[in-house]
């Protein structure tokens, strides 16, 4: 089975602009999920997805595979310009966030193997939620699974609500967790890919402003892969200087 690896590479962005591009570790940002990307031995090849000349010239310079596209409404309509450009050999479609440089290889692994097993038509990844403020930020979507791991919601609200135990004593508690927090990484067989970004906006992808519930609303399958702990993703300043810390620190060791 033909796996193609597709990072969409907007060079804007409205809280961190060009964020993409920083480095002050030594090299872009974007490089870092690249270099997970072509790790992964899930993936047969990794192209990044830009509408930006300045983010092709720095994916040609460290090595990478670009392709230039039109200008999207979403990077999963980007991801889709290149799957019917470049990949019709390609059975699975992955979309990974260029803004994610702590995403580790066996996430991408498991997000693969959740697709190959379910044999639904479209995989995610979820990790358990510890932190009670996450829980209840509608920033952070959630999501519920069935008992075969299929999903069954996401939201930018507290599901599953708890209506005897409060959160933060659900959460002090050695069980499990019982929420979920969605991490945007998906797994698409191509055709279903093309044929989701031809659908219009959904009623409850429009309420939610979550793309993935188009999906579910059409009554495809998303199997989900949980995994222990989430990537951080890069979206302000404070979360950028946070991870060249980290790096600093990493290296010094």
């Amino acid at each position: 089975m033909n796996v193609v690896g597709i990072i969409p590479a907007r060079l804007q962005s409205s809280r961190l602009p060009e964020k993409l591009l920083l480095q002050e570790t030594g090299k872009p940002l974007l490089q870092y999920v690249w270099e997970v990307a072509t790790a992964s031995s899930a993936l047969d090849d990794v192209i990044i997805a830009t509408d930006s000349e300045r983010i092709f010239d720095t994916v040609q310079n460290f090595g990478g595979h670009a392709e230039m596209t039109a200008d999207h409404p979403s990077g999963t309509d980007r991801v889709a310009e290149i799957a019917i450009r470049c990949c019709a050999d390609a059975d699975v479609i992955v979309n990974l966030q260029g803004d994610e440089p702590e995403l580790e290889a066996t996430t991408i692994e498991a997000l693969v193997a959740a697709i190959h097993r379910g044999g639904t038509e479209m995989a995610t990844v979820a990790a358990p939620i510890r932190d009670a403020d996450v829980v209840d930020n509608p920033d952070c979507v959630k999501v519920v699974v069935d008992d075969t791991g299929q999903a069954l919601y996401f939201s930018r609200s507290p599901i599953p609500f708890s209506r005897d135990t409060s959160v933060a004593e659900l959460l002090s508690a050695e069980a499990i967790s019982p929420w979920l927090l969605h991490v945007g990484l998906y797994a698409y067989r191509r055709e279903f890919l093309l044929k989701l970004t031809a659908m219009p906006p959904s009623s409850l992808e429009q309420l939610e402003k979550l793309e993935q519930l188009r999906a579910l609303q059409s009554g495809a399958r998303i199997a989900v892969a949980v995994v222990p702990q989430a990537a951080v993703g890069i979206d302000t300043a404070e979360d950028y200087a946070a991870f060249v810390q980290r790096q600093l620190t990493s290296d010094n060791r």
